[in-house]
């Protein structure tokens, strides 16, 4: 027996669209000799439709889609993850379709309600297993968060099932395979049943799935590893209810992940909403010149536009890398001094300011010319403004409101900058496109002359694993010191990420790669009094 798994991208909302889709896996699997195709959670919807589950009409409309598909599947069984309305109750599910009709349903057990899931917001849970049969072996199904908990698995085995199907929309974090891999594992260990683990791929609004779906034989034994971040159809071979050892791809490493996975929430973002291409302001600085590779291997050259806004501050090296990474990438590229227009701002304040020295005010303006330019040409062109601060910058409130911040998408919001200085150096090992100078030299957003971040912040080094500790880990500021940082240190970066919730709650919506971003993830109040103790 052979089990084809449709490891694929799913548009949310698009019933018809997805349904064609797996109707066109299904004939490919079926081609290939598979018995069953096995599909992503929620995969005839997209995951997640969010609020859209609180519509009775489009509970309607996802039924009337998947009776049609079930019409027209024969020849092999196909297992589609879509919402379900039964009896006043919303579920997750996933239907068992045989021979044009729906023979069996499943409704998910377990209800994710941290990080990015809010799935007791819209669905009730359910406690019966779904076991079917074909050419007498018996398969159970478990919905994504069920495998992380025993019991749903357990109830499959005690209703006779041999083999788990798991459908899954689990969203990419860094290395989060091997957590997938730990909690199959202790599913399979403690009911004997091997595992067919199928994945969503995709970018929806800040989350990407990476698809890297799998198989696990009943001691826990690796049999099959499908690509991540690409459309799969993965089959497995069954003999006596157990997958026989098929193709293992590698992991790709963290670096290689981390890329992937911008490039895919780009292509998708973009591709999804039916933009025509991006603006991006170049600024001959490695946050940038980072999204520029990202923009151009996600969506083509031709479908962006890079534009170098020079002050009086604008160093010549950085002009000269901007020119040169776009005649690299061969993007179009434009110059547009703001120079001009920051006098013109200063002589229209000079009374109100009257001889108040240089200070933020001045450099946010320059920012905000530099926003206001960009967002123009997304205007007149109808394309997306991509954003270019890192995680370390939006932590600390090193950004400007309407200015850098200013944009559609922000690529690298979850980020940190340590981390993008090592996506920098992978994405060169792939063909040098960023000047080697903008990797080397301090970083600066050169708002005013001799200008570096480490004028104002920590090293980045220090900021990063402090900024992990007390974002990602919620550790208080005495542990983090307790772990080896100054008190002075611990005291400035957790104090500018306390006040600066109220910029992130502005910032456009980004890319997530770690396990807690700056969006759904971590919901802090921008009005509070409380005060960590240290």
């Amino acid at each position: 027996m052979k089990i084809a798994i449709a490891q694929i991208n799913c548009i949310v909302g698009d019933l018809e669209g997805n349904a064609d889709k797996i109707l066109d896996f299904a004939n490919q699997a079926k081609a290939q000799g598979a018995t069953i195709l096995l599909t992503p959670e929620l995969a005839l919807s997209g995951y997640s439709p969010e609020d859209l589950l609180l519509r009775s009409g489009f509970y309607d409309a996802c039924d009337h889609v998947l009776s049609k598909l079930a019409s027209n599947i024969e020849g092999i069984t196909v297992i589609v993850g879509h919402p379900h309305w039964d009896e006043n109750k919303r579920y997750n599910a996933a239907s068992v379709l045989q021979d044009g009709k729906v023979v069996a349903t499943y409704h998910k057990h377990c209800l994710p309600n941290h990080t990015v899931f809010d799935e007791v917001r819209y669905f009730s849970p359910s406690s019966e297993p779904c076991v079917f049969e074909l050419d007498g072996v018996k398969f159970g199904i478990n919905i994504c968060a069920d495998v992380w908990d025993a019991e749903a698995a357990s109830f499959a085995r005690k209703a006779g099932a041999q083999v788990l199907l798991v459908l899954n929309a689990s969203p990419f974090h860094l290395e989060k395979q091997a957590s997938r891999y730990r909690v199959v594992r202790e599913r399979i260990a403690e009911t004997g049943m091997s595992a067919v683990y199928c994945n969503l791929f995709g970018g929806q609004d800040e989350l990407v799935f990476d698809g890297a779906s799998f198989a696990m034989d009943s001691s826990g034994e690796l049999t099959h590893q499908f690509a991540g971040f690409q459309e799969t159809l993965g089959i497995i071979t069954l003999e006596n209810g157990m997958p026989v050892k098929g193709e293992i791809l590698p992991l790709l490493s963290l670096e290689a992940s981390a890329y992937e996975a911008l490039c895919q929430g780009v292509k998708d973002y973009v591709g999804k909403n039916g933009f025509p291409g991006i603006e991006l302001g170049l600024s001959g600085g490695i946050d940038s010149a980072m999204v520029l590779a990202v923009a151009v291997d996600a969506l083509g050259a031709d479908k962006v536009h890079a534009v170098m806004m020079p002050s009086q501050f604008t160093a010549d090296i950085s002009l000269e890398d901007a020119r040169i990474m776009a005649e690299t990438l061969g993007v179009r590229y434009s110059e547009i001094s703001i120079k001009p227009m920051f006098d013109s701002f200063m002589n229209s304040l000079s009374d109100e300011f009257n001889d108040l020295p240089f200070d933020t005010t001045e450099e946010n303006i320059q920012a905000r010319i530099r926003g206001t330019l960009l967002m123009a040409m997304s205007n007149k062109y109808g394309t997306i403004v991509l954003t270019t601060g890192n995680k370390s910058e939006m932590a600390v409130g090193y950004a400007t409101l309407y200015g850098d911040m200013a944009g559609g998408f922000a690529v690298l919001k979850d980020v940190p900058k340590t981390l993008v200085y090592r996506l920098a150096r992978y994405r060169n090992s792939l063909g040098a496109v960023i000047p080697e100078r903008v990797i080397t030299r301090p970083p600066s957003a050169e708002l005013r002359e001799d200008q570096t971040d480490q004028d104002a912040l920590p090293p980045y080094e220090i900021l990063d694993a402090i900024m992990e500790k007390y974002v990602e880990h919620d550790l208080c500021p005495q542990e983090i010191i307790a772990a080896g940082y100054t008190e002075a240190d611990v005291r400035r970066v957790t104090r500018l990420i306390d006040i600066n919730e109220y910029k992130r709650r502005q910032a456009p919506v980004g890319i997530r790669i770690t396990h807690r971003g700056f969006g759904k993830d971590r919901r802090y109040p921008i009005t509070s009094r409380y005060k960590p103790k240290f």
